[in-house]
């Protein structure tokens, strides 16, 4: 039997968080309340060597996270995807949409749009991952990198993680 073996380093610190509101929607065309999460973020990078001059600096990935965190912190998270979603208007102070039937107006500085069909943990992991990674850019390089992960916490215990190759 082979072993895969490697380095695995994480970074996910209490200030890696975000609180923001949701509607997870259903096939049936319904949907839950209005609530909320405390969203824990961590980050896991799978290592090709750990070769002098050949490391992941820890600094830009911290910022980065705190970045996007404050991007999704105290936000009203909408899947503008979901086919039971629809906006009916739109302007730099207000979104009025409909959702499973239901009329909101919300505040638009309040609304974090995610190109998304359902705003639940699965969905919001793998969103999450993808602006990191673009955030992070040339520093995930394939010479050092070989893949990256992201963990979603929802509350303790529960949550979801999303990998992919670099």
């Amino acid at each position: 039997m082979d072993l895969v073996s490697g380095h695995r380093i994480f970074v996910g610190k209490d200030t890696h968080k975000f609180s923001s509101a949701h509607m997870t929607v259903f096939n049936d065309g319904s949907k839950e309340r209005l609530h909320g999460h405390n969203f824990q973020v961590s980050v896991a990078f799978d290592l090709k060597h750990t070769r002098f001059g050949a490391m992941l600096d820890f600094g830009p990935v911290k910022s980065t996270l705190v970045k996007l965190c404050a991007k999704w912190d105290q936000k009203l998270l909408l899947a503008e995807k979901c086919p039971l979603f629809t906006v009916r208007a739109r302007s730099a102070a207000e979104l009025d949409f409909t959702l499973c039937g239901k009329r909101y107006v919300v505040p638009m500085d309040e609304v974090l749009l995610l190109p998304l069909d359902n705003v639940v943990v699965e969905t919001m992991v793998e969103q999450f991952a993808k602006e990191l990674i673009a955030e992070l850019g040339p520093l995930l390089t394939p010479e050092v990198v070989k893949g990256v992960e992201v963990m979603l916490t929802e509350s303790q215990g529960q949550g979801a993680r999303f990998y992919t190759a670099v």
